[in-house]
């Protein structure tokens, strides 16, 4: 079920990814030279994207992946060089054209296939994995496990989702932002605490047949945030 809190931030998401913040997250996601401070979000990135494919089996040939919030595409295609088929979506139009126009070829015989839209929408096929990084970060986190417990069954093996843990630096950075003119902000990072986010996975319906797998945070710089495994029963 989409709330309005949802439909707002699904919003406000899609402007600031599409609109206001393109350009550089065009050259956070490459090799381009970008600012120190940015150097630290690539850094960890590139660490959760780590973190994220060593939780997956090493040979993915003939694996399904959704690509949730694929951005401009970095996971899906070292996936894909795994030999996983990934369907990535994701809400920006730029963002998706620009992961179009980075697709490489693939040695073996994996593929990606993108597409605009909510990650709620057209998932019509059954997928072995789910991987949803740093997509669920910018909702509330009833909403971000709504979103899991309506994907949860289209997802055979896996499900890998970060959250953003809730620290007194990310809590600060959360009250601050809230002082910008709301027309410069870009969507606010939701910080949960660990024992919220237990609360309210144990409590959804649909998620009981999910069991808790690996857990690991990543710091790097002005980047945290927290990988978590969900493992089908």
């Amino acid at each position: 079920m989409r709330t309005a809190n949802y439909q707002q931030r699904r919003s406000e998401i899609e402007t600031y990814f599409d609109r206001t913040a393109a350009d550089a997250w065009s050259r956070l996601t490459s090799d381009a030279p970008v600012s120190r401070i940015r150097r630290t979000v690539r850094a960890g990135r590139d660490r959760m994207r780590s973190v994220i494919l060593d939780w997956l089996p090493k040979n993915l040939r003939g694996k399904r992946i959704l690509d949730a919030g694929c951005g401009a595409g970095n996971f899906a295609f070292e996936a894909a060089e795994l030999g996983a088929q990934v369907i990535g979506i994701d809400l920006s139009p730029t963002l998706i054209k620009l992961a179009r126009d980075r697709m490489p070829d693939f040695s073996g015989d994996g593929s990606v296939e993108f597409h605009v839209g909510d990650m709620l929408d057209g998932v019509s096929d059954n997928f072995d994995y789910l991987v949803a990084m740093d997509s669920l970060i910018h909702y509330d986190c009833s909403d971000g496990i709504n979103v899991l417990s309506s994907l949860s069954e289209k997802i055979e093996e896996r499900m890998i989702f970060t959250f953003a843990p809730r620290t007194f630096f990310l809590g600060s950075m959360h009250t601050i932002g809230r002082l910008f003119p709301r027309g410069d902000r870009a969507p606010s990072i939701e910080p949960i605490a660990e024992k919220k986010l237990w609360n309210f996975l144990d409590g959804d319906d649909c998620l009981s047949q999910w069991s808790r797998g690996r857990i690991e945070r990543v710091k790097s710089g002005f980047y945290i945030s927290q990988a978590c495994e969900l493992v089908r029963c």
